[in-house]
């Protein structure tokens, strides 16, 4: 008699903590997905400043500045979907490292203090771009596990979990973007 309503119960009590472990593992992945964002606009943001400061000294590398200056464009309206993003801040990443292997052929540039400054916080900010990356690709791996693995999919499906889509860097660029200082 007790039997029935003590395993109702405990289904209950299972499905909540389940439901709520799901939440809490989506919303991880999600304020991981907000830290690769801030570090993305933190180079959105330096990037302006490295190219007027190298402007002067590679006008015959115009089309270098304009390839840089239009894939930043682009990152910056790629919006939240993360291969879209991915796919667009990696074309940006391209076009910096071709800029910052052209700054190497320009003595001045390598003596410039603005240069160099700015340099050392790109390539900081890549570092940090690439362990926000890592952090988010660990929550989306768990939240992902979590609701393909029985018992856990049962609610997941149910309940309208939806696999997320990893961060994954494309083309040519894998990591931080090398920088000589």
């Amino acid at each position: 008699m007790w039997i029935v309503p003590g395993v109702a119960a405990l289904v209950v009590v299972w499905g909540v903590l389940a439901f709520n472990r799901l939440v809490r593992l989506r919303m991880q992945a999600r304020a991981a997905w907000s830290q690769i964002d801030v570090q993305l606009c933190r180079r959105h943001d330096l990037i302006p400043n490295l190219v007027e400061s190298v402007k002067g000294y590679m006008a015959h590398e115009r089309a270098t500045l304009d390839a840089v200056v239009a894939a930043r464009t682009r990152a910056q309206s790629a919006g939240d979907d993360v291969a879209t993003r991915g796919a667009a801040e990696s074309a940006l990443g391209g076009a910096l490292s071709r800029l910052m292997m052209l700054i190497e052929n320009y003595p001045q540039l390598k003596a410039s203090e603005t240069v160099l400054a700015l340099q050392e916080e790109l390539a900081s900010t890549e570092n940090r771009i690439a362990f926000a990356r890592q952090h988010f690709n660990d929550c989306v791996m768990t939240y992902n596990t979590a609701i393909g693995s029985i018992p856990d999919m049962l609610l997941a499906g149910a309940a309208g979990f939806q696999p997320q889509t990893m961060y994954e860097a494309e083309g040519a660029v894998r990591g931080p973007v090398g920088v000589k200082l």
